[in-house]
């Protein structure tokens, strides 16, 4: 005699544990899980692309097509492997640096070919995807099977296996190559100099028109109203030639203004340390100077240090409420050390907007340093480091001996 089971009673076939037994996974297992099983997917994708972009641009590279196909793979791989970057990020956690773009629109047919053909970063992303294939069939099939059978350790499997995914996106798809970073770091720097470059023309502009040109302007119209005043009134045509006179002498102060801000003659002619001594000399506070060099920097450099301490020295001058200041600059191994001391109010601030950004900026794009040390109460005490490199004296016509 058979009996039923009891309303509500669970039978022999009942599971009560697919609804239960993956609770226990928390979200962090669950995004480990879907990656893995994605591995297999992705894995045949890339693996297919590699295999039939390389061997028909290797095999075709006798041809006119071959090379240029080859590039054209290995651009791809570049793709893909972004693709892959934005899914680690998305399911593992794993935030790597993206590598440097190679900026095609940038150079002519022939520099982009070679720059694609011994692109590190695509051939990289290439040997990932050609490993790929068998761990994707492995991390696909140990995780459907552990889903089903082995849950109760698939969090541990999973963890061990997201693990090798994370060391391979980590080893193969980012700029792991110093040089590749460095790369990086002088692109952002060159474009750090050409911003100021062109703000500096433009300030040159400015100060052009609005100052020298509009004064030359008006000079040029007195002149053609004295012009015209000579034979009918001498002396009015006198008194407007004795003004333009003056307004001449302003212009060419101006236009030596405008020519010491752009690269003064003191300091092509004489150096560093006359340089620095003049414009101490234009400081509304006393400024001590000390220069111990034991030779000159090349220009490019000298004239950053120039400005450098020029500009501290405006700084001190309008915001520091100082009584005096001091201008130190030597030679330490390969670097040109400089540091500008007032005993002002402090509080000076390279975010403050006082134009220190600025400077550390413009000596971060050679490779230099920028540090200030400026207490509430004072003193004030800026120092920046420029590397050394010797001057070239090239002289037309010079023989060495």
């Amino acid at each position: 005699m058979t009996t039923s089971p009891a309303p509500g009673a669970a039978t022999p076939t009942d599971d009560p544990l697919p609804r239960a037994r993956f609770a226990m996974f928390d979200a962090v297992t669950w995004r480990e899980i879907a990656h893995l099983l994605i591995n297999l997917f992705t894995s045949i994708v890339g693996f297919v692309y590699v295999v039939t972009t390389i061997s028909l641009g290797a095999g075709l590279s006798v041809t006119v097509i071959g090379l240029p196909l080859l590039a054209l793979g290995l651009m791809g791989c570049r793709l893909l492997g972004g693709v892959e970057r934005a899914r680690a990020r998305a399911l593992l956690g794993v935030h790597v640096e993206e590598p440097r773009p190679l900026r095609p629109g940038t150079m002519g047919f022939l520099p982009w070919l070679w720059a694609s053909l011994k692109d590190p970063v695509a051939w990289r992303h290439a040997l990932y995807f050609a490993i790929r294939l068998p761990w994707g069939i492995v991390t696909f099939t140990v995780t459907l099977v552990g889903l089903f059978v082995l849950w109760p350790v698939l969090p541990f499997l999973a963890r061990a296996m997201s693990t090798v995914d994370r060391t391979l996106v980590r080893g193969l798809l980012q700029p792991s190559d110093e040089l590749e970073r460095r790369i990086a770091e002088l692109e952002s720097d060159r474009g750090v100099v050409v911003d100021h470059a062109a703000a500096d023309l433009r300030r040159i502009e400015r100060d052009l028109h609005d100052g020298a040109q509009a004064r030359l302007v008006a000079l040029a119209m007195d002149l053609g109203l004295a012009k015209e005043k000579l034979l009918e009134d001498p002396e009015a045509a006198a008194k407007m030639v004795g003004e333009a006179h003056g307004e001449v002498k302003i212009a060419l102060q101006e236009l030596r203004d405008l020519a010491r801000g752009i690269h003064p003659a003191i300091l092509t002619d004489r150096g560093l340390d006359a340089a620095l001594s003049s414009v101490a000399s234009r400081c509304t506070v006393r400024v001590a100077v000390t220069v111990d060099l034991p030779a000159r920097p090349a220009e490019a450099i000298e004239g950053i240090a120039y400005f450098t301490v020029s500009e501290l020295l405006q700084n001190v001058s309008k915001h520091s409420q100082a009584r005096s200041a001091s201008v130190d600059v030597w030679r330490a191994g390969d670097r040109l050390m400089l540091q500008v001391r007032d005993d002002g109010r402090g509080g000076a601030d390279v975010g403050s907007g006082s134009g220190l950004a600025g400077l550390a900026e413009r000596l971060d794009s050679v490779d230099g340093l920028f540090v200030v040390a400026s207490p509430a109460g004072g003193p004030t005490t800026v120092t920046a480091e420029l590397p050394w490199r010797d001057r070239e004296f090239r002289r037309t016509g010079a023989v060495k001996h």
